[in-house]
């Protein structure tokens, strides 16, 4: 129903509202998501190289002392001891705790490729069951560094294994070595293969879907922060109106005995009465601001649930369509006050300009409350959500129109914001569902909380 003409009583009294419209977050580069993923420390590469070096050593002993299976020693250390002297090397020569850069991580990684494609070689190739370990260097890369890079790495692992698919030295046996059919170890090369670009793929795409989910949550960090440096500018004006009353108080003093002592017909006492004008209506203004930021303390922590609805869809009555806002409740019972939250409102208004965007002729703008929950539905009857849309709302980067198309306010939607706002509200206690209107198929939102969270206390 038409809030005009609801029976319901407000505790609240009419207060003027806002017409600004929400402020949007600050730019974020959306551009190269992939590129502000975390980089490997230079301390990270040394540590996971000295566990290689140790696993390495551990079985070689095993293998030759223990097992007293023959192996190339000199080409076995020599390959162990390049990636210790690496070690080294960089421990010494380089701060640990600095990030690696990219073409640093990827050049280490590749040493790693091929130490580990020369060791495998010296013991067997591929009929070594440690083969499989070829897959970790490309793995790395896809989780830290830059897709380029990582295909680097991930095509030399490649090219290692179908080198030792041609050339390895014997698998070590005590006897003569079993002798492994070709068609056994095309399909081994093919299984690192295949892992290799698999285990990259999914660590790649992992750390991509993280670094897309951090810039989202930036996203919505920024907002927050924004809509509650606003709420605070009212108690900035009450302080401005503090500080500012004594100079304007002295400026009053000088311009009086400015005019007391010049003649009527002075220049500079009609400057000076000029100055004692302007100076009261700078006075007359800080009182206003000062008395509405008292009283805005008031406002801004506690309105109607009628008047929250209004100054949501306010900065967007005048870009289309018809909005019709209303309450409903038991009746007789009262519209309850709720807290006014420089997130919820941010948040509703991201859903009521979405709705205006999409909607034919009309958006209803709808507050529920009973004694356990307060709703607030937002209906247009527009299309609706797209199936494939509405399967995915609330995941950050997801968006109908990326260049603002067909969009009366004219918004570039990057996909945050509904992401951002379902982000914010369930920060504030709500649940929040989409979907779509069973007869006209408007899209639909609807945000419910729990009372007790979502009301004003009583003052």
């Amino acid at each position: 129903m038409d809030e005009a003409k609801t029976p319901l009583r407000s505790t609240h009294p009419p207060q003027p509202q806002s017409v600004a419209a929400p402020v949007p977050p600050p730019a974020l580069e959306w551009n190269a998501p992939l590129e502000r993923r975390g980089r490997l420390r230079l301390s990270t590469l040394i540590l996971l190289r000295w566990i290689a070096i140790g696993g390495q050593t551990l079985l070689l002993v095993i293998a030759g002392l223990v097992l007293k299976l023959p192996l190339p020693w000199a080409l076995c250390l020599s390959a162990v001891g390049a990636s210790a002297a690496l070690n080294l090397v960089l421990t010494f020569s380089t701060r640990e705790r600095r990030l690696a850069k990219d073409h640093e991580a990827a050049a280490q990684l590749s040493f790693d490729v091929v130490q580990a494609a020369v060791l495998l070689a010296a013991v067997g190739g591929l009929a070594n069951p440690f083969a499989i370990l070829i897959i970790a260097p490309p793995s790395v890369a896809a989780a830290t560094l830059s897709t380029r890079r990582t295909l680097i790495v991930s095509l030399l692992a490649v090219v290692a294994v179908v080198v030792m698919f041609f050339w390895s030295w014997p698998l070590p046996w005590l006897g003569d070595p079993p002798e492994l059919p070709s068609s056994y170890r095309l399909v081994v090369a093919l299984a690192l293969v295949l892992g290799i670009a698999f285990t990259a793929g999914y660590a790649w795409h992992a750390a991509a879907e993280s670094a897309r989910m951090e810039l989202a949550l930036s996203a919505t960090e920024a907002v927050l922060a924004r809509e509650q440096r606003l709420s605070a500018l009212g108690g900035l004006a009450a302080a401005a109106a503090h500080e500012l009353g004594t100079p304007l108080a002295t400026i009053q003093v000088v311009a009086k005995e400015l005019l007391r002592s010049s003649p009527a017909n002075d220049p500079v006492a009609e400057d000076a009465r000029l100055l004692l004008q302007q100076a009261q209506r700078c006075r007359d203004i800080l009182k206003s601001l000062s008395e509405r930021s008292e009283d805005g303390d008031a406002v801004y922590a506690r309105l109607g649930l009628a008047q929250l609805l209004n100054e949501v869809v306010d900065p967007y009555r005048r870009i289309g369509p018809s909005i019709i806002t209303s309450v409903e409740g038991p009746p007789g019972d009262f519209v309850p006050d709720v807290r006014r939250l420089p997130e919820m409102v941010h948040a509703l208004a991201a859903f009521a300009e979405n709705a205006a965007d999409f909607a034919l002729d009309e958006v209803r703008v709808t507050g529920r409350f009973d004694d356990e929950k307060i709703v607030v539905e937002i209906k247009d009857d527009g299309p609706g959500f797209a199936p494939e849309i509405l399967a995915k709302l609330g995941e950050p980067y997801v968006t109908s129109r990326p260049a603002g198309e067909d969009s009366r306010s004219h918004h570039q939607g990057m996909g945050l914001g509904f992401f951002i706002a379902k982000t914010l509200l369930e920060r504030a206690g709500a649940r929040v569902a989409f979907g779509n209107d069973k007869d006209d198929g408007g899209a639909v939102v609807t945000v419910t909380w729990p009372r007790r969270i979502i009301e004003a206390p009583e003052t």
